[in-house]
């Protein structure tokens, strides 16, 4: 076997991919310790399995479809990642990932078939990246779609050792006359919201600029919140596909409505036709106190919190009138608090909050 030259004395050794900062050896690692979770995400039209250059889905399960509508939405978390990764906790933002994405299907009443997740990072620790791929299958059981594949990116020089960011695409279909949105909106239907399980994955830019202007710590016990601000932050987006898609089969939804950054009122008009408005009262219900705080502590004025934060409500469905309580019965049956929160009135394709909130 021939031996490599050792460098003589004064001899600058040769470069190397791992003198560069990338790490193949820990990437293989990481795909190792990955592989379980991922398994536990298979639908059976997945073909193959962890290792290929491309996730397969069998699209012949498209046959009992109609007309199939393929859907696609990509997204990230945000600079929520920058709290996980003061923390050194990873579990739970891929749960915000998924949520993140699913949910923009299912608003147009689309199921959720696979989904494909990219993980950039200024160096390949594998338990880190296993547990941030943890949490986007366990989010993706829950969601009842399959994660048929990824992408984990060393970028040292451009990322800092402890730095990552993740992000990611899914696809859905649809029957093509049972799409969900503005054609289906009249005056008269209902609002139903859906709370919220925190911030989920908006306007932590806001959030973190005013922990930093007023000193707060994440490891501080906040009294209102029960636990510390750092676990408040992290608190995992609600995934509501399947809930959305089981209310979609058993009552009359016309749209719906993933609030999302810009906040509720500018998200609910994105399904609106033209000649319709929504008014939403805020009297309905009591923001999450994180919402509150964030405000009194930054000194936000309400206009800028509505817009940046869901303030408690994470999904809407607008329904019809007659299936208004149905709709709230049949989200509590599966573990969603959801309230009657406005109506649908002739107007010009916008939405309105009124009233006052509740104090929490």
């Amino acid at each position: 076997m021939t031996q490599s030259a050792e460098p003589t004395s004064g001899q600058t050794p040769g470069a190397s991919y791992a003198a560069a900062g990338v790490d193949i050896e820990a990437g293989d690692r990481a795909v190792s310790l990955m592989r379980t979770w991922v398994e536990k995400t298979r639908r059976p039209e997945v073909v193959g399995g962890v290792g290929g250059f491309a996730g397969l889905f069998d699209a012949s399960a498209l046959r009992g479809y109609r007309r199939p509508l393929l859907a696609t939405s990509t997204d990230g978390v945000g600079t929520k990642v920058a709290i996980a990764q003061a923390l050194d906790k990873h579990d739970t933002i891929g749960f915000d990932l998924v949520g993140m994405l699913v949910d923009d299907l299912v608003v147009c009443g689309a199921e959720p078939l696979f989904l494909t997740d990219y993980i950039a990072c200024g160096k390949v620790v594998p338990e880190r990246i296993a547990a941030i791929v943890k949490g986007i299958a366990e989010a993706c059981v829950h969601a009842g779609c399959a994660l048929v594949g990824g992408e984990t990116a060393e970028h040292p020089g451009l990322l800092s050792p402890g730095e990552y960011d993740v992000a990611g695409a899914t696809t859905g279909v649809v029957e093509a006359d049972e799409l969900l949105g503005p054609d289906r909106v009249r005056a008269g239907d209902v609002v139903v919201a859906m709370a919220s399980s925190g911030l989920h994955s908006n306007g932590y830019s806001l959030v973190r600029h005013v922990l930093a202007a007023t000193g707060r710590d994440l490891t501080e016990h906040v009294d209102d919140l029960g636990r510390t601000l750092g676990e408040e932050l992290l608190e995992p987006t609600r995934v509501y596909a399947k809930d959305c898609l089981a209310l979609n089969r058993e009552v009359d939804v016309h749209a719906m409505s993933h609030i999302t950054g810009g906040g509720l009122a500018a998200n609910v008009a994105r399904v609106l036709p033209a000649d319709v408005d929504v008014e939403i009262d805020r009297s309905t219900w009591t923001p999450p106190r994180i919402c509150t705080l964030v405000g009194e502590w930054g000194q936000v004025e309400q206009p800028e919190l509505e817009r940046t934060l869901n303030m408690g409500v994470g999904m809407v469905a607008l329904v019809n009138a007659n299936d208004a309580d149905a709709a709230v019965g049949v989200l509590a049956n599966r573990g969603i608090h959801a309230w009657i929160a406005g109506n649908v009135l002739a107007g010009e394709g916008s939405a309105h909050l009124t009233g006052s909130h509740g104090r929490s």
